[in-house]
């Protein structure tokens, strides 16, 4: 860690929101208010390959906050139905100073692209808490319990849901599912408990990034959206985000805003079978 040194009140702050924020960059379930036409088929749709791993650094300036984990673990087929299960590991540096963050999501992401389950473990001063939400769609709601240590249930509730919802984890590959569609999309999804709205444009916009992890520039498409609301530890307002130009769309790189300043959030590590980040032509 080199460069920037936060007074400690304000490391604190940001570690807690840098580190969370890579699960929440993006997602919905598709209520286009508007879209613009498309001049290229999209590549084919790759998004879910279980046993698929990114790892990702969380910075906030020239300061390393911690690492977010990614994995796609396996694929449930029903009776009529097919779904993925996804598991993201958040966790904060040892040397940062005064934090020691680590959190455990898993989802259960219908092939329709919403959440069907969620398990949030969050440990923090010592502390773990729990946040499980089944998404019961014939019967228009979500369970929910909050708890700590797992076995300690300490609230339950029930919210009326009208349309399908996402979670922190189901975001961000929904927004990989989408990154070609061109459309702008309001984003029905759970967070803290309270049914919230995210704003994602996806303009299908051509780039390239440099990626620290490879010596070439990577072939990427950026699309932004803007949050109405303030969600885990102060992550709020615009964020922007730059995913692979190919059938995979790995997101590679993402900034985001808390209420004190940006992160950013850029793939360091990753496995997936005959993969590596598109070099841009030309």
């Amino acid at each position: 860690m080199t460069g920037f040194t936060p007074a400690p009140g304000v490391r604190r702050a940001c570690t807690r929101a840098a580190i969370v924020a890579a699960l929440i960059i993006a997602g919905g379930t598709g209520l286009p208010p508007g879209g613009r036409a498309q001049d290229r088929p999209a590549p084919r749709d790759g998004v879910f390959v279980e046993g698929e791993e990114l790892v990702y650094n969380v910075r906030y300036g020239f300061f390393d906050l911690g690492q977010v984990r990614i994995k796609v673990l396996a694929t449930v087929r029903g009776n009529s139905s097919l779904a993925y299960q996804g598991k993201g590991f958040i966790d904060s540096y040892p040397k940062v100073p005064f934090a020691d963050l680590h959190a455990v999501y898993e989802s259960l992401i219908d092939s329709g692209l919403f959440s069907r389950r969620f398990i949030g473990r969050q440990k923090d001063n010592g502390q773990w808490d729990l946040s499980r939400y089944d998404f019961d769609y014939p019967a228009r709601r979500v369970l929910i319990e909050v708890g700590a240590q797992d076995s300690v249930i300490t609230r339950r509730d029930t919210l009326a849901i009208e349309t399908p919802y996402h979670d922190g984890l189901s975001l961000f590959f929904y927004a990989r599912a989408k990154l070609f569609s061109g459309l702008k999309v309001n984003v029905p999804t759970l967070i803290k408990e309270q049914k919230v709205n995210t704003y994602i444009d996806f303009k299908d916009e051509h780039t390239t990034v440099d990626l620290d992890a490879v010596d070439y520039p990577v072939d990427v498409v950026r699309f932004d959206g803007n949050m109405d609301f303030v969600g885990i530890f102060g992550l709020t307002g615009g964020f922007e985000g730059w995913f692979s130009n190919d059938e995979a769309r790995v997101p590679i790189q993402a900034k985001m805003k808390v209420l004190i300043g940006s992160v950013t959030m850029e793939l360091m590590k990753w496995t997936r079978p005959g993969w590596n980040p598109p070099r841009a032509k030309g």
